[in-house]
């Protein structure tokens, strides 16, 4: 898959994506091919594209694990200002393209409904001051965190996470502090509903023990 510049700034976030879906072809395609398209200016584009398959109830195995994963460098990244880094058998990981591209547009309907309610340069220091950007790419990477736990089997386990970094990449790339307290908050639904599906479990684990 050929290298391909980022669509003009001008057009809306989710014209933006819809035009990179375009260019996805049917057959596999490897993450680093993905990440390719985009370059490093486009992450977190990049990041709010993967996630839209968490939003849509189609089950493709595997995908939370390798997505999270570069989710969660991209995150690794941000924070620490150093260029995206990722392992080679990561970067080779084949996915259905197919499968992925069909997710991927019915994720959209979300991308614009989030749209509708971000504001660029809304709350502009929770987007742009130094410690709340700190802040912000923690709170980014504990998201990667929980969309790379393996338990899909779970409901919302991923649409959680998933809602909270699409919530971060609008935030971030339209400078909308708004749109990242959004992110903040669903970012505490999903580490609340974790910790509460931990506690259930560990506490039915002690009764069969006991």
């Amino acid at each position: 898959m050929t290298a391909t510049p980022l669509p003009e700034p001008t057009l809306s976030l989710g014209e933006q994506l819809r035009l990179v879906i375009e260019q996805m072809p049917e057959g596999e395609i490897s993450l680093g091919a993905l990440m390719d398209v985009f370059g490093d200016e486009g992450l977190l584009l990049l990041t709010a594209l993967m996630v839209l398959v968490f939003l849509v109830p189609v089950s493709i195995p595997g995908v939370s694990t390798v997505f999270g994963g570069a989710i969660l460098l991209v995150g690794v990244s941000r924070l620490t200002g150093r260029p995206l880094w990722l392992p080679r058998r990561l970067r080779e990981r084949a996915l259905p393209g197919a499968r992925v591209r069909a997710a991927l547009t019915g994720g959209l309907s979300w991308v614009r409904r989030f749209e509708r309610i971000s504001r660029p340069h809304r709350l502009r220091s929770l987007a742009e001051s130094r410690g709340w950007l700190v802040l912000g790419n923690l709170a980014f990477i504990s998201a990667a965190v929980l969309l790379m736990a393996p338990l899909s089997f779970l409901p919302f386990s991923n649409t959680l996470p998933a809602i909270a970094l699409l919530f971060y990449a609008i935030g971030f790339i339209q400078r909308d502090g708004g749109a990242v307290l959004i992110g903040h908050v669903a970012q505490l639904s999903a580490a609340v509903y974790f910790g509460a599906v931990a506690a259930g479990g560990g506490a039915a684990l002690s009764r069969f023990l006991g």
